[in-house]
């Protein structure tokens, strides 16, 4: 029997490896780029920063260290310079391949962080494998900016399950659609009509604003927004504002919602605040052919009718009166139940006369 060289007999004392077996080692050196373990063979195994994680943000020396156990599979047994190449990522892929397919074929419903952005969609990571979510799939609602998600935990179910082409999708959009409905049917089963509550405005258009109530939008229509007039609501209100609102009317899964609250109506105290004889300022707020509208208070306009601007003849208000300008009048009519006030600056001129006669009476009798 001839005698073994000492690389012979080294060679043996080692196990034999092969390529795409699973082989356990212990890290004997740890870089921010590559991992080294002693895996029982007479080289050393490598696994690259690639081969560690998808994830290129991660540094090996924070999740890794000197001592560790890994369970890895070899890719190659000899990598051009003697050493074995290794991968961990394919390994926890390939136990990440089989969770998902559990998690797909029970409905089951994961979380993960999202680790990409990308133009329609972002990814998400589990176990090594990576799961796209469209845009389309994000939320219930159209979702303008998907940066705002990187770095946040999400909740998803996978909704299409193919790793021979390497396409596992994720579904966030019906989670959020059946959390919605469940809170739709609580909502609705305390909520009443005549109910003030507090909700979020989600958006604002040029008819009034949607607004938020916990997972029901109810409408707040421009006629509701103010007892006044308002003419642009973006201009009134914006997106992200908190209201308190109540509740105007419910028809099926619509909700109708008013900032007209009772005690709030300008006209609940009419026969006080705008008794015949008083003598009031406001303003020109829209004008017709027969007469001017003036604001009186927010929700309370009266009527200066042509023929009641001014003791001398007018053709039309717009001859002498213009929109926005501040008036002086008296209330000549109180209709509380039509809501209806009728001016006259005319009336005042008359008093006015009536007070210069006075003067001019009392100053004769002092002399």
């Amino acid at each position: 029997m001839s005698e073994l060289s000492f690389e012979q007999m080294l060679d043996e004392s080692f196990k034999t490896i092969h390529n795409g077996e699973v082989v356990e080692g212990t890290v004997i050196d740890v870089k921010p780029e590559e991992i080294i373990l002693n895996i029982g063979y007479k080289a050393d195994g490598i696994i690259t920063k690639n081969e560690y994680s998808n994830d290129p943000s991660v540094d090996l020396t924070k999740v890794v260290s000197v001592g560790d156990t890994m369970t890895v599979k070899v890719l190659k047994v000899n990598d051009g310079e003697g050493q074995v190449l290794l991968t961990y990522k394919r390994l926890a892929a390939e136990k990440g391949n089989e969770r998902l397919r559990e998690a797909f074929e029970n409905k089951e419903v994961l979380k993960a962080t999202v680790t990409q952005i990308l133009g329609g969609g972002i990814c998400a990571t589990v176990d090594e494998v990576r799961v796209f979510i469209p845009a389309s799939l994000v939320s219930d609602s159209y979702e303008k900016d998907l940066g705002k998600y990187e770095g946040q935990e999400i909740e998803f179910v996978i909704s299409e399950f193919n790793p021979r082409r390497n396409r596992v999708i994720g579904d966030r959009r019906q989670l959020l659609v059946a959390e919605r409905a469940e809170k739709q049917k609580e909502l609705f089963a305390r909520l009443k009509v005549g109910d003030r509550v507090e909700g979020v405005i989600k958006n604002v258009t040029d008819f009034g604003a949607f607004v938020d109530l916990g997972g029901v939008d109810g409408l707040l229509h421009i006629s509701e927004m103010s007892w006044g007039r308002i003419d642009n609501p973006k201009k009134n209100f914006h997106v992200g504002d908190t209201l308190t609102v109540l509740v105007k009317d419910i028809h099926d899964t619509k909700v109708a919602l008013s900032l007209k609250f009772p005690e709030t109506n300008p006209w609940a105290n009419a026969a006080e605040n705008f008794a015949v004889g008083t003598v009031i300022t406001g303003k020109v707020a829209r004008m017709t052919d027969f007469g001017a509208f003036v604001e009186l208070a927010p929700g309370v306009d009266a009527l200066l009718h042509v023929s009641q601007i001014s003791r001398e003849h007018v053709e039309k208000p717009s001859d002498v009166l213009s929109v926005g300008q501040e008036i002086t009048a008296k209330i000549v009519d109180l209709n509380e139940e039509e809501k209806k006030i009728s001016l006259s600056m005319k009336a005042l001129e008359a008093d006015r006369d009536e007070e210069d006669a006075v003067s001019v009476d009392y100053s004769a009798d002092a002399e």
